[in-house]
């Protein structure tokens, strides 16, 4: 091979190489935006208290043991202003100025107590959610389905003990 010839054939080299680490790297902002837009919506109703230990006597203390935990599965935090928590009844707890951190826990109980990081109160007198039947529904700050929790023999269909439904931010679901 002459020289002239091996010369170009490493430019030849050179430039393909380049092109492809070009490729990558405009590649590379579009996946990860979709790897931050898929973790956003990570967020569930993971557990139910909704029968309060001991007697249902209408005390801040029995009232405060039923509650319901919202999980952020996703590495970065929610903003979870305006997003809702409703039962079959209608009954809602509106969340304000409230961020959940990625890969944490809040309980909302339903009476009433100083709010921290990890538990939020309703300020209710009376329990919310039904010992028989209901559905915890979380909702967005634009009123868009979230996830939802079921037990009992509910209105909207039958899904057995502890039916959990997901969103998937194209259908409302109720």
């Amino acid at each position: 091979m002459s020289a002239t010839a091996s010369a170009g054939a490493r430019r030849l080299a050179a430039a393909t190489l380049a092109a492809g680490a070009l490729i990558s790297v405009v590649a590379l902002p579009a996946s990860a935006a979709d790897h931050v837009r898929h973790e956003r919506s990570r967020v569930t109703i993971s557990e139910v208290q909704y029968d309060a230990p001991g007697r249902d006597d209408r005390s801040n203390r029995s009232l405060n043991r039923e509650w319901v935990e919202i999980t952020n599965t996703a590495r970065h935090g929610v903003n979870l202003d305006g997003w809702t928590l409703e039962n079959e009844d209608g009954r809602t707890y509106t969340f304000d100025d409230y961020r959940l951190r990625g890969r944490t826990t809040v309980r909302i109980h339903t009476g009433f107590g100083r709010d921290t990081a990890s538990d939020l109160f309703q300020d209710s007198r009376h329990e919310i959610w039904s010992n028989r039947s209901d559905t915890a529904t979380l909702r967005n700050d634009r009123g868009r389905f979230i996830d939802s929790e079921s037990w009992g023999h509910h209105r909207h269909g039958d899904l057995g003990q502890g039916g959990h439904r997901h969103g998937d931010h194209g259908h409302h679901h109720r």
